[in-house]
């Protein structure tokens, strides 16, 4: 491994890790319109919910894809093509018609997954892998800072009048922009860097060897259960939530349902240096999922007289940062040379469990609440409880993963 951070590889991290900021505030900016949709579309909340979730729909499957062709073509090759999968997504979603919307998100989702899949495997490809945790918390940093800027900043700008349809007009633009960005500046890599060999074969071959280990399955599992109180439950009703379950003004939730994914830009590269410093995984994923399963029931139950309000976000944020951790654990329990395949197994499981139950929950909300439009906090306690069972499975599923980290293998600092 290279002493130092090259400087070509350190350009091209930023530039993926500045694509996933950009598809991130994308998969989080409906939850501040969600009104405006609703009317646009002309259904309920619920159908408002499943036409933003199908970006889980694109995102889940094409991680299997974005991760075996990273590990065939190299970042250069494949990048580029997700950004403008994610433009071509987002114009589409802002014609107003249910069809074009719904492969809209579709297509933003299948087009992002290629940001972090790309970012994860150049930091693993091209730095120290002392430094694997850190820089894949530091990737998801950049995410969970354009997930914040999709309900902070354009929560205000809608409020302001900017029309939905115009937000996604430009946004489409921006995204078309950054893949010839990413075309142009990506650095190229080296034939024998990229895995050229195998065609169609090799490339399952690759994803046969990360399902077969139980390892893999174990990363993407718990991945899951600690990313769905922030994918489902901040994300798409979060707003809603704190409007309707505990009573604040729409600019106040905005900002609130916004500190989660801020947290989640402290924890991310936080816990990573953490599990790096002591060298060790589990701990530190075990230690989040606690802090998480306490924080979410709080905020779902507890009474809100002295730990409220932007706290409980910020801290619900950090915990779940120990979602990430599974990704380092997936890369240390497979063969490295199929480190983008390896993501996208987790990141395939991991989202999921967004895509399957996202409308799950949905439902379970509709059918607490009767079918009223007028929800009520115990309405969103009933809807959501399950979440706290699925943290805690999480918890028991960590106590089975293997311990992956330097001091586990016995390598000294």
């Amino acid at each position: 491994m290279s002493k130092g951070f090259p400087v070509a590889a350190l350009l091209a991290w930023l530039l993926a890790a500045a694509y996933y900021f950009y598809q991130y505030a994308l998969r989080s900016a409906p939850s501040v319109m969600m009104p405006q949709l609703s009317a646009a579309f002309g259904v309920n909340a619920l159908g408002v919910a499943s036409i933003v979730g199908m970006f889980y729909y694109g995102y889940s499957p094409f991680s299997l894809v974005a991760g075996a062709a990273m590990d065939r073509f190299g970042a250069k090759r494949v990048i580029p093509i997700g950004a403008a999968l994610v433009a071509s997504g987002a114009l589409l979603f802002s014609t107003g018609s249910i069809v074009a919307a719904s492969l809209g998100r579709f297509l933003q989702g299948a087009g992002g997954v290629f940001a972090l899949v790309g970012a994860i495997y150049i930091a693993t490809k091209s730095f120290p892998a002392s430094y694997a945790a850190s820089l894949i918390g530091a990737t998801q940093m950049f995410g969970m800072a354009g997930g914040s800027a999709g309900q902070f900043f354009v929560g205000p700008l809608i409020t302001a009048g900017l029309p939905w349809g115009r937000f996604w007009v430009y946004a489409g633009l921006v995204g078309a922009a950054i893949s010839i960005g990413l075309l142009v500046l990506l650095p190229k890599e080296e034939r024998n860097e990229v895995s050229g060999s195998g065609g169609f074969a090799g490339v399952l071959g690759s994803l046969k060897t990360v399902f077969a280990n139980p390892q893999s399955i174990l990363c993407g599992l718990i991945a899951g259960l600690l990313f769905i109180p922030t994918t489902i439950f901040d994300m798409t009703w979060g707003v809603r939530f704190l409007q309707e379950g505990r009573g604040r003004e729409y600019e106040d939730a905005v900002r609130i349902a916004a500190t989660v994914p801020f947290g989640w830009m402290i924890g991310c590269p936080l816990l990573g240096f953490i599990s790096d410093r002591i060298g060790r995984r589990k701990p530190v994923i075990l230690g989040g999922a606690l802090v998480l399963l306490a924080v979410l029931a709080w905020a779902l139950f507890g009474m809100h007289g002295f730990f409220r309000g932007g706290a409980v976000g910020v801290v619900m944020g950090i915990a779940s940062g120990a979602a990430m951790l599974p990704y380092t654990v997936i890369k240390e329990v497979n063969p490295p040379e199929l480190s983008g395949s390896a993501t996208g197994v987790v990141n395939f499981i991991n989202f999921t469990f967004s895509a399957l139950l996202g409308p799950v929950f949905g439902r379970l909300l509709v059918a607490a609440s009767e079918g009223s439009e007028g929800m009520g906090l115990e309405h969103y306690q009933a809807a959501f409880k399950p979440m706290l069972f699925g943290i805690v499975a999480a918890v028991i599923l960590t106590c089975l993963l293997k311990e992956t980290g330097p001091a586990a293998r016995g390598h000294s600092r």
